[in-house]
């Protein structure tokens, strides 16, 4: 399994994000291979991705895709993440 976080322009903030996917997914018991990309080359990163992780503000920016878009709120949040990413895997 895939999934893909992103930011807006380089990789800081989505470094976060996928950072505290990996814990979350590590609690949940789930293996999958997160990286992180910029939205520039979202269509690259994601073309085989199952999940993308994104800001709001972002979601609309993402073009078409086969891979459920999950919105996150607080990239710090794990309780947040952890829902959200049990909901879209579970």
């Amino acid at each position: 399994m895939k999934i893909v976080a992103i930011c807006g322009v380089g990789v800081g903030t989505s470094g976060i994000l996928k950072v505290n996917a990996e814990r979350v997914l590590d609690r949940l018991g789930i293996d999958a291979d997160v990286t992180a990309s910029d939205l520039a080359h979202v269509d690259e990163a994601a073309a085989d991705a199952q999940v993308i992780l994104a800001s709001p503000e972002l979601v609309d920016r993402i073009g078409r895709t086969n891979a459920d878009v999950v919105v996150v709120q607080n990239y710090f949040d794990l309780e947040e993440l952890e829902q959200k990413l049990d909901e879209a895997l579970g």
